[in-house]
């Protein structure tokens, strides 16, 4: 079945291509909920909170633009508003930031491991994180989505910066003791 005509179903509210719909986007999606939530339990609950945004608003797709990167909006979105509804968000307007410098080395870590850092990061600096690194969002798109300031967005994305690369040094640095340890 072609997108537009499941997207058609969908907005006729059938059941079956609500179905299809999340057969074909739902484990995507999931993998985008999996980065914005602290944990697999509330990433599930993300994914459906998502869902169900999706079938009540798909009759607002217009046809323009990418149907997938859509959903993903929707799903990025409804994330961020758990957050906003917990007020993690009110922090210090700090405008004075200190980028770390760029590295460009390789990591002896997994992929697994390291989504794990990133989902331990503080809700706040996660979500910064994971917006700005990993979805391309800049800081003034960041500020709007977040209603924070771009400096606070900034600072988020240095501090959490700061706290991932402690956690993954800890990993990498554990990793290396143990192996030492196995080869005595």
């Amino acid at each position: 079945m072609k997108i537009e005509s499941l997207i058609a179903k969908c907005q006729n509210k059938e059941l079956k291509a609500q179905k299809a719909l999340y057969e074909i986007y739902s484990a995507k999606l999931f993998g985008l909920c999996l980065k914005y939530s602290k944990n697999y339990a509330e990433a599930q609950d993300n994914i459906q909170d998502a869902f169900i945004t999706i079938y009540q608003n798909i009759h607002q797709f217009s046809g323009r633009g990418s149907f997938e990167g859509w959903l993903k909006r929707i799903t990025i979105n409804t994330a961020l508003k758990r957050y906003k509804d917990q007020k993690i968000f009110a922090l210090n307007n700090e405008e004075t930031i200190v980028q770390p410098d760029a590295e460009n080395y390789q990591i002896g870590i997994s992929l697994q491991d390291l989504l794990k850092c990133v989902q331990e990061l503080p809700n706040r600096y996660r979500m910064v994180f994971n917006l700005y690194v990993l979805d391309g969002y800049s800081h003034k798109e960041i500020a709007k989505l977040m209603d924070i300031s771009e400096g606070t967005s900034k600072s988020n994305l240095a501090r959490g910066r700061a706290i991932l690369k402690e956690k993954v040094n800890k990993i990498i640095n554990s990793g290396s003791s143990a192996q030492s340890a196995q080869s005595l």
